[in-house]
């Protein structure tokens, strides 16, 4: 009896042994399996889930050659070369192969790097061709390997630096159109993903296997023309040569459009050297982003909105003492002996500020820069011709400017009086083009830009660029074609001779003073002159700016600008093949 109930005692024993083990055994389970199941799916992914990013392309870049797109920044494949300093054998032959195929390209201290046997990648040269990389590879060295990738490439050299931009060595897009249309050319990276045996062989397709291939960036094509872009920029040195000027600025518009067709600015840098660049302000396009007091160049502005409000016409007469009372301030003329009634045809040939301070006060009651007269001018040159904004141009780092308004404490009738001839505002020459282009072309302001469109990948089908937002009847078109009669009368006056015969053309020059700690310096202003040409007044075919300076010089529109402005005119008219007008 005894006995029987050990037995029972020990069976009831093993039972519940038997039950705590695969109690254990199951919530061991559970917690494998339901509590870390991620831990496990995780470790058994990083395994056998296998990914590989595919790089996207960065987009080319394209310049117009008449009507016909070409390339003027492309990719080049090159190669980083890595070593495992714990597998290579002949450091020395490594060394000297690098040195003598990869040149500048290698990396100082090889024999250093080679030496940390604690690592197992070490960088001992970067942007290797494949021409390069196929020598070195040729002597089969063991432990070293090759990254591919890709740089800029800038055939034209230095040729439309500014307005191109470059990239920098993490791949971003600087200034220019690379740094302002930076998203749109990097494109978006693909990605190959695969769950892999040991042996890392792609198993069954499953839910976990991605194969998205990369988007390359857009190959942007430019309206800007590269022979024009050349020519400006060749013509613009020589200018700056013969007059002494350190800095310079060119560029020619489509009034009829706003396309740029160049942006030229002096000193320049090549944009695939960039890491040469001495003083970065070369980086900066000077068109865009350097404000300026534009000086007389504003005087068509001024005469365009005094038509179009109807208080003068060409023939309209003042008396011109060679100075002029505004509150208590008195404004004279630089160029003096104009004296007596005169016309305003005549005050815009000689760019008289007497003549441009006139039309303010009949904007006002008259005699005085009223209210009314300073809302009428911002009116015309801000909210019309966007003089203090931003165009909106593709172009990185393009600056504001300013234009005061009439309920500005500062926006009182000496201030007016000063911008209705140049001075007291702070725009920039893409904005003056722009508002030019308005006054001349009808009265239809167009946005500028330097994008025409985009190419396909293979270089062969160009897909126009949406149109850009205008804004017709700024001005009406009866004014508008009254001011480009005045304005080419204007050149008419002096430099008739220095045109090609049977062309339409106009043009103001402008001599501005330059600002230091908020006063105005005897010694130095800048010269620019704002024209356009064409075969006849309806066929307008270009509007171009120069704009020229150096520290302690004074240079001066008509004598220093004016002579770029008509090199590059009468060049355009041959390069356009434009017919004279009848």
């Amino acid at each position: 009896m005894q006995l029987d109930l050990r037995k029972g005692s020990r069976l009831r024993l093993l039972a519940i042994l038997l039950a705590v083990i695969m109690a254990i055994f199951v919530v061991r389970l559970f917690y494998l399996q339901v509590v870390q199941h991620e831990y496990y799916v995780g470790l058994a992914n990083k395994e056998q889930l296998k990914q590989l990013v595919i790089p996207a392309q960065r987009g080319e870049i394209y310049a117009l050659d008449g009507n016909r797109p070409v390339k003027l920044v492309l990719n080049e494949t090159v190669y980083t070369v890595f070593a495992d300093p714990k597998v290579i054998e002949d450091p020395d032959k490594i060394i000297d192969t690098i040195q003598q195929v990869a040149g500048g390209n290698a990396r100082p201290k090889l024999d250093e790097l080679l030496a940390k046997k604690e690592t197992r990648y070490q960088i001992i040269a970067t942007k290797v061709t494949q021409k390069q990389a196929e020598l070195i590879k040729k002597e089969k060295l063991k432990g070293v390997g090759f990254q591919k990738g890709s740089q800029r490439v800038y055939p034209e050299g230095q040729l439309a630096a500014q307005t191109l931009g470059f990239v920098d060595g993490e791949g971003n897009g600087k200034y220019g159109i690379e740094g302002a249309l930076n998203d749109r050319l990097l494109g978006k990276d693909g990605l190959l993903q695969s769950v892999t045996d040991i042996s890392n062989v792609p198993l069954t397709i499953g839910d976990k296997n991605i194969n998205k291939p990369a988007q390359n960036g857009d190959n942007l094509v430019l309206t800007i023309d590269r022979n024009i872009q050349s020519y400006t920029e060749r013509a613009l040195a020589e200018g700056m040569k013969k007059s002494g000027a350190t800095h310079g600025s060119a560029m020619i518009v489509d009034p009829n459009s706003g396309k740029v067709m160049a942006m030229a600015n002096l000193p320049t840098y090549n944009p695939g050297e960039f890491g040469k660049v001495a003083d970065i302000s070369v980086f900066n396009n000077g068109t865009i982003s350097s404000p300026y007091e534009p000086g007389s160049d504003i005087k068509t502005l001024t005469v365009a909105a005094g038509l179009d409000r109807g208080v003068i016409r060409p023939d309209s007469t003042y008396n011109n003492t060679d100075s002029i009372k505004v509150e208590d301030r008195t404004i004279g003329n630089a160029t003096k002996g104009q004296t007596g009634v005169i016309t305003m045809q005549h005050a815009l040939n000689y760019s008289l500020n007497t003549g441009m301070v006139t039309i303010a006060q009949r904007l006002g009651d008259g005699t005085r820069i009223t209210r009314a007269a300073r809302d009428t001018i911002y009116e015309y040159f801000h909210d019309k011709l966007r003089l203090g904004e931003r165009t909106g141009i593709e172009l990185a780092n393009e600056a504001k400017g300013t234009i005061i308004p009439p309920t500005d404490v500062d926006g009182g009738a000496v201030r007016y009086s000063n911008m209705a001839f140049g001075q007291g505002m702070d725009v920039t020459m893409v904005q003056v083009c722009a508002a030019f282009s308005t006054i001349i072309n009808g009265g239809t302001y167009y946005q500028p830009t330097v994008v025409a469109g985009t190419m396909d990948n293979n270089g062969a089908r160009f897909t126009p660029a949406t149109a850009k937002p205008s804004q017709q009847n700024v001005i009406s078109h009866g004014t508008s074609e009254t001011v480009r009669e005045m304005i080419h009368q204007a050149r008419v006056a002096f430099h008739a001779a220095q045109d090609k015969a049977g062309y339409y053309t106009g043009g103001k020059t402008g001599t501005s003073q330059t600002l230091r700690d908020g006063k105005y310096v005897d010694n130095e202003t800048v010269g620019t002159y704002l024209g356009f040409g064409g075969s006849s007044a309806r066929e307008l075919k270009y509007v171009i700016m120069v704009q020229v300076s150096g520290e302690n010089m004074n240079l001066e529109g008509g004598k220093h600008a004016m002579p770029i402005f008509t090199d590059i005119s009468n060049w355009l008219i041959d390069y356009m093949k434009l017919q004279p007008k009848g």
